[in-house]
This record gives C-alpha cells, sequence and structure tokens, in this order.
C-alpha cells in the first residue's frame, strides 16, 4: 500500500510543494513545529532513511541541503534545524524545520497556519531555491 507521501508525491493528495526533481520532493508539513517546516522525500518509496541505497541517500542529503538553503533566506530564524525521526510515516524522510529555539525541535508545540499562509510561506521559500 503507498504511503500517504506517495500518494502527495503522485498529486492524489494535495500539498504545499516547495520543489521536484526527477527523484524528490519537498512539501510543507501541514502540522508544522514553525513557519516553513518542510519534509524532504525520495520519490522512491523506502520506509528506513538508512536503508535506502548510498545514491539516494547522498542525493536526498544534497537535495535538503539546498531547501534549507532556501527556507534560511525565506523565514526569519537562528538556523534551520535537520531532523529525521520516521516513525510517523513509512517513508523515508528529512524535517527541515526554521528554529528559533529548542522548543521548535521537540515536536511539541504547532503552529496553526491558514491556507493561505501555507500558500504565501511556500511561494517565499520557492523564490530563493535553487536547485541547479
Amino acid at each position: 500500500m503507498a504511503s500517504i507521501f506517495t500518494k502527495i508525491i503522485k498529486g492524489d493528495i494535495p500539498c504545499y510543494k516547495i520543489a521536484e526533481t526527477d527523484h524528490f520532493f519537498a512539501f510543507l508539513d501541514i502540522n508544522p513545529n514553525s513557519e516553513g517546516h518542510t519534509l524532504c522525500v525520495p520519490k522512491k518509496e523506502v520506509d528506513k532513511l538508512f536503508d535506502l541505497d548510498e545514491a539516494t541517500y547522498n542525493g536526498l542529503m544534497q537535495f535538503s541541503r539546498k531547501v534549507a538553503l532556501a527556507i534560511e533566506k525565506a523565514i526569519p530564524c537562528n538556523r534551520v534545524g535537520l531532523t529525521v525521526i520516521g516513525l510517523e510515516v513509512p517513508h523515508a524522510h528529512v524535517h527541515l524545520i526554521p528554529l528559533h529555539s529548542m522548543e521548535e525541535a521537540r515536536f511539541i508545540n504547532k503552529v496553526k497556519m491558514s491556507a493561505e499562509d501555507f500558500e504565501n510561506t511556500a511561494e517565499k521559500i520557492k523564490t530563493h531555491l535553487q536547485l541547479k
């Protein structure tokens, strides 16, 4: 059965897309720790990050770095944190979280955003994205 992330990648479930390449996909987390919280996933559905083949793993990290640099330019924050937990969805993924304090890295307090807020945030990040 396809994961929710595979359904998002295929367009079966809507998302606020940040970036897409032939092998990777980035979109805003709909239950964000802070504004700009983004998920980066390989299009290839593999449950655990360290089960990815080496090329896909390295590609995901390179893709995530480019997205993180765009987030850092678009969203005022002290830094962009990277977290890999992977328990909630059986599809390898990286959380990129704009951090102002350690509280945003804890996955306890969530930010409420409207559809318009999500759209504006996605557009701000996309304007700073350089995938080449």
